[in-house]
C-alpha cells in the first residue's frame, strides 16, 4: 500500500434528540464554516463507533450522552476541499450535562431545532442525511 494513496476519513455525528428537537452546531473554520450540523469528529485508530460519538459529544457540548441507535451513514465528497469522509449518524439522548460550546475556536454556536425547520446552510454530510429521507424521530 502507498502513503501518498488519498483516502476518506470517518467521521461520527451525534443527532441528540430532546422534546422534539435535534441539536445543531454551527460549524467553525475552513472546513463547513458557516454551516450546521449535529456535534461530531473523526473515529480515531481502534475506536468503537459509540464510543467515538460520547467521546465527540462530551468534548464539544459538555453533555453525556446514550446511544439510542445507528441512524444512517452518508458519503461525502467536498472536491472543491479535495476531501472526502464517510460520515456515521447516530441518534442519542441526553443522559447528564447541560449544552455548552466547549469549543469555541470550532463552533459558533448551538440550539436546538425541529427536524422539518433546520437552519441554513447545513453541512453537507446533513444534506445527504436529507436526501436519503432519513429522520431521527422515525
Amino acid at each position: 500500500m502507498h502513503e501518498d494513496v488519498k483516502r476518506p476519513f470517518i467521521g461520527v455525528a451525534g443527532i441528540v434528540v430532546k422534546d422534539g428537537k435535534v441539536l445543531l452546531m454551527k460549524r467553525r473554520g475552513a472546513h463547513g464554516g458557516g454551516t450546521w450540523a449535529p456535534p461530531g469528529g473523526k473515529l480515531e485508530f481502534n475506536e468503537e463507533f459509540e464510543d467515538a460519538v460520547r467521546r465527540e459529544l462530551l468534548e464539544e457540548t459538555g453533555l453525556r450522552v446514550r446511544v439510542v441507535r445507528f441512524g444512517a451513514v452518508t458519503n461525502n465528497i467536498f472536491r472543491n476541499e479535495g476531501k472526502h469522509s464517510i460520515t456515521l449518524f447516530f441518534v442519542c439522548s441526553i443522559v447528564s450535562g447541560r449544552v455548552r460550546n466547549m469549543e469555541p475556536d470550532k463552533c459558533d454556536g448551538l440550539g436546538w431545532f425541529k427536524w422539518d425547520a433546520l437552519p441554513k446552510p447545513l453541512f453537507v454530510p446533513v444534506l445527504r442525511l436529507l436526501e436519503q429521507g432519513f429522520s431521527p424521530f422515525a
